[in-house]
């Protein structure tokens, strides 16, 4: 039996194809009342192979999302990514614990942490930052919020938004804050109306603009994932973090 007909081909040209067409599609569809910032698309490669990251950047995509420190570390320092895509951009998506602060900053290519969610992680991070990446510039970090108040997801609460972006903006020179990300609820019904945990990311940034006197056109909004995108875009969703769409589905977890 062939290799082929064992490992399912996956079509990343065409699936970044489809998922920009999309973007693209919802940005129309979107609020004029709203920031008109085009959305970035994060291929997330979770699990993946440094081949398709690979395929994905020569097809033009360059910000990349990783959920392990671990992964991105390792995948991040592939000898033929290195050669092949030196304009790469890594996005840390996933819960970052203070012992792995280190190794994550080491990661070559990390461009955002998306996920700061307590006073002492925004510090550790800024504090090791500055110490191994002398004279470079800041680091890019979003607050990461809570919304759907889940005990197993990561996040500070929504009403404590406002106080940690603060705390970031005042007591982390090495940290460049750049807007609130939220994971939220998995496959919400629509149908029931616009998801609660996007409308409140949004209230959120509303609420930490005001506070803190920022322009509301430079603080992103990080949420919409490979099934709700686009409604995440419709309702003000600035980065978007998409992967089975685009490199194929995850096989399910072992129980």
């Amino acid at each position: 039996m062939s290799e082929d007909s064992v490992v399912p081909q996956i079509d990343v040209m065409n699936g970044l194809k489809t998922v920009l067409a999309n973007i693209e599609k919802a940005v129309a569809r979107r609020s004029k009342d709203l920031p008109q910032v085009m959305p970035r698309l994060v291929a997330v490669s979770k699990i993946k192979p440094a081949s398709l990251v690979i395929e994905a950047y020569e097809a033009g995509q360059r910000h990349f999302g990783e959920n392990y420190v671990n992964e991105l570390a390792e995948k991040s320092s592939d000898p033929q990514l290195l050669e092949k895509c030196k304009d790469i951009k890594w996005h840390f998506i996933g819960h970052l614990q203070n012992n792995k602060v280190n190794k994550l900053i080491g990661s070559p290519g990390l461009y955002m942490v998306e996920t700061i969610h307590s006073e002492k992680i925004a510090e550790n991070l800024n504090k090791q930052w500055i110490k191994y990446r002398k004279g470079d510039e800041k680091l890019k970090v979003m607050v990461q919020v809570n919304t759907s108040g889940e005990e197993a997801k990561s996040g500070t609460e929504p009403e404590n938004a406002t106080n940690l972006v603060e705390y970031v903006l005042k007591n982390c020179p090495g940290l460049d804050f750049q807007g609130l990300m939220t994971i939220g609820i998995y496959d919400f019904d629509t149908s029931q109306g616009p998801n609660p945990d996007f409308i409140t990311l949004a209230k959120c940034r509303q609420e930490v603009c005001e506070k803190l006197n920022l322009d509301i056109n430079n603080v992103e909004l990080s949420m919409g994932m490979s099934t709700d995108y686009e409604h995440a875009i419709e309702l003000g969703a600035t980065t978007v973090r998409v992967g089975s769409v685009i490199f194929g589905a995850r096989p399910p977890k072992a129980n």
